[in-house]
């Protein structure tokens, strides 16, 4: 786990970190543009942080990532109660990668899986991403890895297929290792991703892996460079729009909507407003949601980003008179659970408590690990346990027993 455990509130961890770092509250809130006394209200819980712009400006002030605040686990129960992530960072960070001259001859040794073969295997994980399968990805993640690796070092400059597989895969590590909280590891993996395509000379597979690496920014709180690489690989992907094709046009689409989630997040309500617009554009010109290369794209996707990105610029009230009336049922179940996270959250901060936990409660049915590794499903149990008379009493509720899946008990 990273510097404090995942009992402590949001609050807690920043009175922990202020006190790490030697600073009193008064110098903590005038490094980011508040009061003493609000800075006194986050430590003791009195006041909420709603916005992740706020958070990510208390995370730079002490020098912690955003994670750290927000108490995400480094590592993840799964239902076997394995944990496949160090062997996740084993692949990644395997010698083998810092020089293919050197490590030659032991990858020519190795058996290496036919190309169509190991595309089906990541479009699996790709599946059970989307379907909030978690562990299994997690699980499958090391050995994809390491045989996109071997693909690229058998790859030709006539055959560029190992290299788009590898992107495919290391997009799919970024993106399962963002929701994890994993940061460091996300961006590695998104760096991967890139440079893979890249080497792929497909601009669409190019445009998938900036995808990732927008996760991975966002992951790790910078919103400026995740809006930079969003518009700069939206304006890129121009001449592969001319005829419309319905994948050019959902992976424009997905990186408005990754931009937008960024703008959000620096509170930059205009540019948020015109990055949704214009994927509202890309999804008329789509003609109805799909699901090309797994973006789970169309208008109703857009319309689930426009209500997360207005709960980010704190327009609560908004998101809880809208978001429960969107049906998301035709969506994978990923960006379904996504949203009703966003609602229940939502209906939390204007203390809807028992709605609040029926949402989460429904979005658990639907993939538990997608809920229970949540940081902010983490927080807002929290919230709602301490106002529950529950924290008072036994934890044989379904409150207690959420809180405890979640390990949010305090």
């Amino acid at each position: 786990m990273r510097g404090v455990g995942d009992d402590l509130r949001i609050g807690e961890r920043v009175a922990f970190y202020r006190g790490r770092r030697g600073m009193s509250q008064r110098m903590l809130g005038d490094l980011v543009g508040r009061s003493e006394d609000w800075v006194s209200k986050v430590e003791r819980g009195a006041r909420e942080l709603r916005r992740i712009d706020v958070i990510t400006e208390l995370s730079r002030a002490l020098r912690v990532e955003i994670g750290d605040l927000l108490g995400q686990p480094v590592l993840v129960e799964t239902e076997q109660q394995d944990d496949d992530v160090p062997a996740i960072r084993d692949a990644l960070m395997t010698p083998r990668r810092l020089s293919r001259t050197l490590f030659k001859s032991r990858t020519a040794a190795r058996n290496v899986i036919a190309a169509e073969h190991a595309a089906r295997l990541v479009e699996h994980g790709w599946f059970d991403y989307q379907h909030g399968k978690l562990s299994q990805v997690i699980s499958n993640l090391p050995r994809l890895i390491n045989t996109a690796q071997d693909l690229e070092d058998s790859a030709t400059d006539s055959a560029r297929t190992g290299w788009a597989i590898s992107a495919r895969t290391h997009h799919l590590a970024a993106t399962t290792l963002s929701k994890i909280g994993e940061a460091d590891l996300a961006w590695i993996a998104a760096e991967r991703a890139m440079y893979a395509a890249d080497e792929s000379d497909d601009p669409l597979v190019l445009a998938s892996a900036a995808r990732a690496a927008t996760h991975a920014l966002l992951a790790s709180g910078r919103f400026d460079d995740a809006v930079e690489l969003g518009n700069t690989a939206a304006e890129w992907m121009r001449p592969q729009l001319a005829s419309d094709d319905p994948v050019a046009l959902s992976l424009l689409g997905m990186l408005r909507l990754r931009t937008a989630v960024a703008a959000a997040r620096r509170h930059d309500r205009g540019a948020t407003t015109d990055l949704i617009a214009r994927a509202e554009r890309a999804a008329r010109r789509l003609g109805g949601d799909a699901n090309y290369w797994q973006t789970g794209f169309g208008p109703t996707n857009v319309e689930l980003h426009r209500l997360s990105t207005r709960l980010d610029l704190g327009d609560v009230d908004h998101v809880v008179e809208f978001g429960p009336r969107v049906n998301a049922d035709n969506l994978p179940a990923e960006r379904r659970v996504s949203h009703m996270i966003d609602v229940a959250r939502a209906l939390s901060l204007v203390a809807r408590d028992d709605d609040s936990l029926r949402w989460l409660l429904d979005a658990e049915m639907i993939a538990p690990n997608l809920v229970r590794h949540n940081p902010v499903v983490r927080e807002t149990v929290k919230a709602l346990y301490q106002r529950s008379a529950a924290s008072r009493g036994a934890a044989l509720t379904p409150l207690g027993g959420l809180a405890e899946r979640c390990r949010a008990l305090l």
